[in-house]
């Protein structure tokens, strides 16, 4: 889920730092696994089930293992942790939402560190709109009790609004915020040559794991791929690319847990056109470790991030479909200028200079376009309300879509 630029990009893996002892063990263990489930399903496997064994393996994947991922000392380093002025904005955002709504709570998706949430409840309690409850959904037990450390030192008081669950609730009435969630689920890869559909495979040499190109088999690829030709197409005679179905079944399932809100996506990523450029020939999967990225997803699998890019089209269409409205569509940017973020960093104490600096390159990395500013999208969307959310009300980008 990381910001792409905040590695250095186009590193070989040769060239990365050696993971220590532990991590090694980690990851040879997965592998094993890896291993046998490409052994079990007849010699290969689809890219989707091996990134999803990568990054959500009990125990042994990326985001559920004990390795430390968020921050200077992890892999990346996410808009939250970049300046607690990110929140202070989504509060102005969500403030008016929660006051709207009769009975309202905050839904974080896969909360990293848990600053976010912080940050959010102590801008919402300064706002005087804390929701009923703030539910955090996180598939790691070692992130799960890293995001209770942070609470209970950052908002011990307001900690008993707080609720972990395991799985998508069943109804749910407020705001959701899913910040660098959709680039972290798993896709499949697939390859146009010469005119033929090809689906990306994972299979095992007897040393490495290996990409393999074959006949789609996953269910919906050749279909979507089929649309993205027609639509974006001619193609180089060789093309690689991902499709994100996964990204479908999800915000399917949250419009039919969603009675009445807004829901805020925020990643990197493109419109369609953008994303199936035909010069974009290789896809947008990337890798991330220790603040480098490079592009070999089987190298030290476990312990290094997998990432694609977020299609914000095809969430924007699955989501109309299903029973959202569009909200708006802006960059990261324009997004937090509507909020306040200007008149936030002019409040700060210029006399704390070093607070007052460190704000300010914060608000650089956050809104500059060649850092996180314009590669980075927000996505609004909303059932069972009307409401005007201010945060698309200086650029909304929904005709691009």
């Amino acid at each position: 889920m990381p910001d792409c630029l905040s590695a250095q990009a186009g590193n070989s893996p040769r060239t990365l730092p050696m993971p220590d002892t532990k991590a090694q063990a980690v990851s040879e263990r997965l592998m094993r696994q890896i291993v046998r489930a490409i052994e079990q399903s007849g010699g290969a496997i689809p890219f989707d089930m091996f990134m999803d064994m990568a990054l959500y393996a009990p125990g042994l994947g990326y985001y559920v293992a004990g390795s430390r991922k968020f921050g200077d000392q992890g892999d990346f380093i996410t808009a939250p942790e970049v300046s607690p002025l990110f929140a202070q904005c989504l509060a102005r955002q969500l403030a008016p939402i929660l006051d709207q709504l009769p009975s309202a709570d905050i839904l974080e998706f896969g909360a990293g560190s848990g600053v976010l949430a912080a940050d959010l409840l102590e801008a919402l309690a300064a706002l005087d709109q804390l929701p009923d409850r703030y539910q955090i959904l996180e598939v790691s037990p070692e992130l799960k009790s890293r995001q209770k450390s942070t609470l209970e030192a950052r908002v011990p008081d307001l900690l008993e609004r707080v609720v972990w669950l395991e799985h998508m609730p069943e109804q749910f009435s407020g705001c959701v915020v899913a910040n660098e969630l959709l680039d972290a689920l798993p896709v499949s890869r697939f390859r146009i040559a010469n005119g033929t559909i090809q689906e990306c495979f994972v299979i095992h040499d007897g040393e490495q794991l290996k990409a393999d190109y074959r006949e789609p088999v996953t269910p919906g690829l050749e279909s979507a791929v089929k649309q993205l030709q027609a639509q974006y197409g001619p193609f180089k005679s060789i093309y690689h690319s991902e499709v994100n179905l996964r990204q479908s079944a999800w915000i399917k399932s949250l419009a039919q847990a969603i009675s009445q809100g807004v829901v805020l996506l925020i990643d990197y990523g493109y419109s369609s056109a953008e994303y199936y450029h035909p010069q974009r020939d290789q896809g947008t999967l990337m890798c991330h470790y220790r603040h480098r990225a490079h592009s070999d997803p089987f190298r030290w699998v476990g312990i290094q991030d997998i990432t694609c890019q977020v299609d914000f089209t095809a969430a924007a269409k699955v989501a109309v479909e299903s029973g959202f409205s569009l909200g708006g569509y802006t960059t990261q940017a324009h997004f937090l200028l509507a909020n306040g973020l200007d008149s936030l960093l002019a409040d700060s104490d210029p006399e704390d200079v070093a607070r007052h600096m460190s704000l300010m390159q914060g608000v650089k990395r956050l809104t500059l376009p060649a850092e996180m500013g314009e590669r980075f999208k927000v996505l609004g969307l909303l059932k069972g309300i009307q409401l005007n959310l201010q945060g698309f009300s200086m650029r909304d980008m929904c005709e691009r879509l």
